[in-house]
């Protein structure tokens, strides 16, 4: 399952990546909802169970993929990698201290990893503040990581694995 779940999570933030590079920042909230809401999700899901090296490793391996797949997109993986390892701390640091359930913690660690993303992927990825971008990236996001962290939602919630 922690294979798949990895395979997922790669492939997820690749096509996002590599979508946002042909199409342009109007599919960002679409890809928000679907895509980096699963993201989030599933990276918690992958926080109790990887290492933080090994989480920091695999982000950095799907901006690698979106560039070997399309070397135009190379600025796009720079500011996935870029945002997706600010927002992956942001993301566990909360989903480590929050108290309460798994989806709790998921839901309330994906709000503060959402915005952080959000604001720094556009702006790097597009060289502007573009706040209605941010704005609905943000609120697709956390809709988004809602409905997936209820749908991965552990039945037993594991020991969270040390950095």
């Amino acid at each position: 399952m922690l294979i798949t779940a990895i395979l997922i999570y790669a492939a997820a933030m690749t096509l996002a990546n590599l979508s946002i590079a042909h199409w342009g920042p109007w599919v960002s909230p679409i890809n928000a909802f679907v895509l980096i809401g699963l993201d989030l999700a599933l990276r918690d899901w992958l926080h109790m169970r990887l290492r933080l090296w090994q989480m920091g490793a695999l982000i950095a391996s799907t901006g690698l993929l979106t560039y070997a797949l399309n070397p135009a997109a190379g600025h796009i993986a720079v500011a996935s990698a870029v945002a997706f390892t600010a927002a992956a701390l942001v993301d566990w640091s909360v989903f480590a201290r929050l108290p309460g359930s798994w989806l709790y913690r998921a839901n309330g660690s994906n709000i503060a990893g959402a915005a952080v993303d959000s604001l720094l992927f556009p702006t790097i990825a597009f060289g502007a503040l573009m706040p209605g971008i941010v704005l609905a990236q943000f609120a697709a996001k956390v809709a988004g990581g809602a409905i997936w962290a209820y749908l991965l939602k552990p039945k037993k919630s594991p020991e969270i694995v040390g950095a």
